[in-house]
């Protein structure tokens, strides 16, 4: 019977205009999936409010969502038992024929088939009218089933999946454990003062302190509660009734790269930005007792997992709980005497249940998908019946019984292999991570120890992201698998078996300390006599500036800038000029600016809110803005604001040792706030900005966004795990000092993949690499721009700031040459008159430090050209240090 297609454009231009938003990165008001009433509606007849400037992104999603009279693949059928079609109107789904195919077709008989790709960014559209499904058994030809009976096979568990112990790397790899210990655990001190309310309402989050503000999962308690969590490389998101399934459930997506769409290109040829499709409800698991009161709490939650629960209603306990963890390579659902509901928005063309049980107690369905994709169904009985399913119409296959046990989807990309891995791993699934690392010599390893729960055969698999593979240990490289799949923003995602991933750094930045450092010279504090008299009237000139009225700002992050700026002034003058008079005529207005923000009683004091629980400025509470100071009441950029005060304060302790111990209380609450390393630490959450799964930090705080989490500045990440670094040593924490080197050394490697883009990317699309910088990088899209100027200066720039020692360390010479040349040379950079011009030239010096010497020291240099967070005194002590001038 031929399906009839029509387009829903309401649902369908809502998701596409969520979906290639760039304007802005913080969806505070999302539109409802269902609403406007724009059926009908030209594109070119909407409201400017929903089409933004991406009109040609919007044709492009729309038009590979166009289907019309598109027939459904017929099927020969030994059996069917057909029921009378329901007519309905509206958008109510029709009661569809239900087929049961008797078959001798093997489970794994799509591994090595090849397969009709569908348009990109395939955003499909509700159905209306007469249709029809099937579903089919694989069960041997000699066996006579009746097709009313449960098509079950009663023999054991194949032999050909073997069961593997637990794998783990050798104790001897590790050390003392660098993790273990916290920075403090008493209370923040009383000039901090304490508020139990905070702007952003825990929604739906059951009691537990202190919570996370910047992880992969906060969609799910914020805004509506809808948005997307990116667990790569899947997408997970509440469809609560909202969506084009209906579904109250969880609905999963997986984005191939073929669906990414791409912004214009810019003069350079690079395209403006990629980003995936959301809204696509691929599989959506759902229960039966969901509906219009359903809600969802989240609970558990850590720096690297939480458990989200829908429960019917507030008063019942949930229907089905989902753990999630980063890397997983299923979306795992735990039943309790409920029914199980699997739905899709873009509908069954097939479903087959297999006749032989992967292992003992569990059942298989193979959902073969209208966009051609093929995702696996695994159900895991612990108590009561096997779960049997029926085909209720092309987008919903309801349980018959209510089910206790563990239900697990995902997505098979179909290669040699790949079906055999799944079904090993099917039945287990992390709970949570444990993270552990050691330092010895330059060399530094961190491991990742999964807490596993499920089936009690077969092993654990998860996805590593390319950083990861590229520093495995050996031990755990040897467990890499063939399986893979697409991730939205970070390139390739692979299977990884076992529940341990020990990961080396080997080159760790161990002595580099506040001097510029050279890749190969290491720290450098000689000059000539010539270079010091030209800094030394330099840094006396801008000695001369008013620290005080410079940094007493209402603004934490410039206040930041301003002292880590004097702080490097009088280091230069203290470690290279060593002229202690110049010294000590600028070191007490610094202790006396730094005081302030020490003693909390800058123009916006900080504040510790219980509510969350961290270190906020209280500029929110005082003025109503949210997005006043950046949004740091909401904790977006703390480790960025906080990074230069801890720098700042490093610096000041290594050139005044006495002056540490009436300062280090307040630093270490900023370093608590940001990279509180143990849970024995009841006042802060563990790793609040730096995510040890993708390899560098997210800023984005408590401000709900469909493309999740982002952070703008990479540089200003290194800046911050520098200051770490730092911090720790003048304090003499090897432990934290450790860390700093080790998160330094993850940046270096991250960034390189995900960030700072040499032509030799193999991670990045190739239409985006030009660019050589990311702009913002969001969980789900990476957009070439800034959040305050479109200027290629800017964009480029701001993942330079600060020039700090770590700066070649992070950003390698062969990627700074390339990115000069291609936007700087041959007199472009000559067309920049702003302070940017500054930043870019000391980035260049890294790689032509006598150009940079030279444009510094010249007497045309204008002092406009120096940002307020940079001084002269330090870009020309750079270029001459790593210049041998």
């Amino acid at each position: 019977m031929p399906m009839t297609w029509v387009t829903s454009r309401p649902r369908l231009l809502v998701a596409a205009l969520t979906s290639v938003n760039l304007a802005s990165n913080i969806e505070e008001n999302w539109q409802d999936y269902s609403a406007p009433p724009l059926n009908n509606t030209p594109l070119d007849a909407l409201p400017s409010e929903y089409l933004r400037p991406h009109k040609e992104a919007l044709n492009q999603i729309i038009e590979s969502c166009a289907f019309s009279g598109h027939q459904s693949e017929k099927y020969t059928t030994t059996e069917v038992i057909s029921y009378p079609v329901k007519e309905h109107t509206g958008t109510a789904f029709v009661n569809p024929t239900l087929a049961l195919l008797s078959t001798t077709q093997s489970s794994h008989e799509h591994t090595n088939r090849e397969h009709t790709q569908t348009p990109s960014t395939y955003l499909p559209t509700p159905i209306f009218g007469n249709i029809s499904s099937s579903i089919a058994t694989h069960i041997p030809q000699t066996q006579d089933i009746s097709p009313f009976e449960k098509p079950f096979s009663k023999s054991e568990i194949d032999p050909s999946i073997s069961s593997s112990p637990n794998i783990t790397e050798p104790s001897t790899m590790f050390g003392r454990d660098i993790f273990k210990d916290p920075i403090d655990t008493r209370p923040p001190p009383s000039m901090f003062e304490v508020r139990e309310d905070h702007p952003v309402s825990r929604l739906g989050i059951k009691s537990q302190m202190p919570l996370q503000t910047n992880k992969f999962y906060a969609n799910f308690f914020l805004g509506d509660q809808r948005g997307p969590t990116y667990t790569f490389p899947y997408s997970i998101a509440w469809a609560a009734g909202k969506g084009v399934s209906g579904s109250w459930g969880m609905s999963c997506s997986h984005i191939e790269a073929k669906q990414r769409v791409f912004g214009k290109e810019k003069l350079h040829g690079a395209s403006a930005y990629f980003i995936n499709p959301v809204g696509i409800e691929s599989m959506v698991i759902s229960a039966k007792e969901l509906g219009k009161n359903s809600t969802l709490t989240i609970d558990s939650m850590t720096a690297f997992s939480a458990r989200v629960h829908l429960s019917k209603d507030q008063e019942i306990p949930p229907a089905i709980s989902f753990p999630l963890v980063q890397g997983m390579p299923y979306i795992t659902a735990e039943f309790s005497e409920t029914i199980p509901v699997i739905q899709s928005g873009v509908f069954f063309k097939t479903v087959t249940r297999v006749s032989k049980n992967p292992k003992k107690n569990m059942a298989k369905f193979n959902f073969n998908l209208e966009d051609g994709s093929t995702w696996r169904v695994y159900a895991w009985r612990t108590k009561g019946e096997d779960l049997d399913m029926q085909v209720v119409n092309n987008g919903t296959a309801e349980a018959k019984n209510p089910f206790t046990g563990v239900l697990q989807i995902c997505k098979d990309p179909l290669t040699p292999g790949s079906e055999e891995i799944l079904d090993d791993g099917a039945g287990i699934y992390p709970r949570t991570l444990t993270l552990s690392g050691s330092s010895s010599g330059n060399k530094g390893t961190y491991k990742f120890e999964y807490q596993k729960d499920g089936h009690d055969t077969g092993s654990l698999y998860m996805f590593a992201l390319p950083h990861h593979i590229e520093s495995f240990h050996d031990d755990t490289r040897k467990r890499i698998q063939s399986t893979k799949l697409q991730s939205t923003t970070k390139g390739i995602a692979t299977l990884v078996k076992g529940t341990q991933w020990t990961m080396v750094e080997p080159q760790m930045p161990v002595e580099m300390d506040f001097a510029p450092w050279h890749p190969e010279k290491g720290s450098i504090k000689t000059l000539s006599e010539d270079a010091k008299s030209l800094i030394k009237a330099a840094a006396a000139s801008e000695l001369g500036q008013n620290m005080i009225a410079q940094s007493n700002l209402d603004s934490m992050y410039f206040s930041g800038k301003a002292l880590a700026k004097f702080a490097l002034i009088l280091y230069v003058i203290n470690d290279m000029l060593e002229d202690q008079a110049l010294v000590k005529k600028g070191l007490g207005q610094l202790k006396a600016a730094f005081g302030a923000f020490a003693a909390n009683k800058q123009k916006f004091p900080l504040v510790y809110e219980k509510a969350w629980g961290g270190v906020v400025s209280s500029a929110t509470y005082a003025t109503g803005d949210t997005g006043v100071d950046f949004g740091n009441t909401l904790y977006n950029d703390h480790h960025f604001h906080y990074g230069y005060h801890i720098l700042a304060g490093a610096i000041i302790a290594h050139i005044d040792p006495e002056w540490l111990p009436q300062n280090k209380e307040y630093v270490d609450i900023l370093v608590r706030d940001v990279a509180n390393p143990s849970s024995k630490d009841h006042h802060f959450p563990m790793w609040r900005s730096f995510d040890w799964y993708h390899g560098h930090s997210w800023a984005h705080g408590l401000y709900a966004a469909m493309d999740g989490k982002n952070q703008e500045s990479s540089s200003e990440d290194m800046m911050h795990a520098y200051a770490l670094k730092m911090w720790g040593k003048v304090t003499k924490n090897a432990h934290l000092e450790a860390r700093g080197n080790l998160q330094l050394s993850i940046l270096s490697r991250s960034l390189r993949h995900y960030y700072l883009y040499q032509a030799n990317n193999k991670v990045q699309p190739p239409q985006f690499i030009g660019n050589k910088v990311a702009g913002i990088l969001f969980e789900n899209k990476v957009d070439h721009t800034t959040f305050f100027s479109p200027d290629i200066e800017c964009i480029q720039g701001i993942h330079m700031i600060p020039i700090l020692a770590p700066t070649p360390f992070i950003r390698g010479q062969d990627f700074v040459r390339e990115e000069w040349n291609m936007f700087f040379s041959d007199g472009r950079i000559d067309e920049i008159r702003n302070a940017w011009k500054g930043i870019i030239y000391a980035s260049y010096a890294t790689v032509d430090p006598k150009k940079a010497w030279e444009f510094f020291s010249s007497k045309e240099f204008d002092p406009h050209w120096i940002d307020g967070g940079a001084s002269l005194t330090w870009f020309l002590a750079f270029s001459a240090a790593l210049g041998g001038i």
